[in-house]
C-alpha cells in the first residue's frame, strides 16, 4: 500500500494556524481534531506568525503587480503590432 502525500490548500493551514495561536485548545488536541501531526501544526503556526508582518506591509499594494503586468503588455502588444506592419511594408 502506497503512501500518498496530503496536500492542504492555504486557507486550510491558515485556519489551523489561526486556531493554533488562538490557543483554546492545545496543539495535540487540534492536531487530533484534523488528523494532523503536532509537528505539521506547529510548523504552520510559525510560519503563519512569521508571515503576519506582511499583511500590514504598505510597499505591496493589492493589484499593483496586475497593473503592472498588464500595462507591460499593453506594451508588448503595441511594439508587436509596429513590427508587424514594419515586416508587411518590406515584403
Amino acid at each position: 500500500m502506497a503512501n500518498t502525500r496530503k496536500r492542504y490548500t492555504a486557507e486550510f493551514k491558515a485556519k489551523v494556524a489561526l486556531e493554533a495561536v488562538r490557543r483554546e485548545v492545545t496543539v495535540q488536541e487540534l492536531a487530533k481534531l484534523y488528523k494532523l501531526h503536532a509537528v505539521q501544526v506547529f510548523k504552520w503556526k510559525k510560519q503563519f506568525l512569521e508571515n503576519a508582518g506582511r499583511a500590514f506591509d504598505a510597499s505591496e499594494v493589492p493589484g499593483q503587480r496586475e497593473a503592472e503586468l498588464l500595462k507591460k503588455i499593453g506594451e508588448l502588444t503595441v511594439e508587436r503590432d509596429v513590427l508587424a506592419r514594419g515586416l508587411r511594408r518590406i515584403r
